[in-house]
């Protein structure tokens, strides 16, 4: 564990749930039971369609704003993608890598990398996913899997990546949206070797989050071990209320 603190973060992942006037609505909400928490950086990750009316609904708060995912192209004859150019002027971050793009739609390592490289190319920061699927996990391949997928993340930089620049998530896969979440203990370990795993190769490691099944019963454990510093948040961020217990719980790590 570094020895400089590191700001909390919480970020709402959506999915493809809520209409755009749901959208705005549940953006309201949050920015009405988070906007006060300056000891959180939090942000929701609502579909592409979203971006605009919520961007007006957190215009000039703290809560901030950023996409589900991104194409590694800035233009060009790809249907129904977009570009982190075309996102730059609409939010701040954007997620990559998530285990619904792997394992549901094919993404690959490199292309998880190609993805971050284009938004950090246009000044997003990348929220990078990676974990181990249930297989994986029982064949006590955890750590290999993870340092698998980043290091394919980091090949495919052309500009160097700053700990600020991006954040990473580990999600395992057998933990997200099934209720079944890693024990504190465990998320402690495989956060702390993310974090060194980078380390060694860049010098510097962002902040590291914990994701699958992240609950209000469970967030103060998990946030207060030393390597986690925060979450990615599925359906409890469809919740308000729910939402705002994690981030409080974060808020007091």
């Amino acid at each position: 564990m570094s020895g400089t603190p590191r700001l909390p973060m919480v970020a709402g992942n959506w999915k493809m749930n809520t209409t755009v006037a749901e959208g705005v609505a549940l953006a309201a909400a949050v920015l009405e039971r988070c906007s006060a928490e300056t000891a959180v950086d939090v942000v929701v990750l609502p579909p592409f369609v979203h971006l605009q009316p919520v961007r007006e609904v957190l215009a000039g708060s703290r809560v901030r704003l950023g996409a589900q995912d991104v194409f590694w192209e800035d233009s060009g004859a790809y249907t129904g993608e977009v570009s982190a150019a075309m996102l730059a002027d609409l939010c701040d971050l954007v997620l990559v890598g998530h285990s619904e793009r792997r394992h549901l739609l094919g993404e690959t390592d490199a292309e998880t990398g190609r993805k971050l490289a284009a938004a950090v190319r246009h000044g997003l920061v990348g929220i990078v996913a990676v974990g181990e699927t249930e297989s994986e996990h029982d064949a006590g391949d955890t750590f290999a899997v993870v340092d698998r997928q980043l290091d394919a993340v980091l090949a495919a930089q052309s500009t160097a990546l700053t700990a600020d620049g991006w954040v990473i998530a580990y999600e395992p896969v057998w933990a997200i949206g099934t209720g079944r979440t890693a024990t504190p203990e465990q998320a402690q370990e495989v956060c702390a070797h993310i974090r060194v795993h980078v380390e060694r190769r860049l010098g510097a490691a962002p902040r590291v989050l914990y994701g699958g099944s992240v609950s209000a019963a469970n967030a103060a454990e998990l946030f207060a071990c030393p390597d986690i510093d925060g979450g990615l948040v599925g359906g409890a961020s469809l919740k308000p209320d729910v939402f705002a217990t994690i981030v409080a719980a974060a808020g007091t790590r």
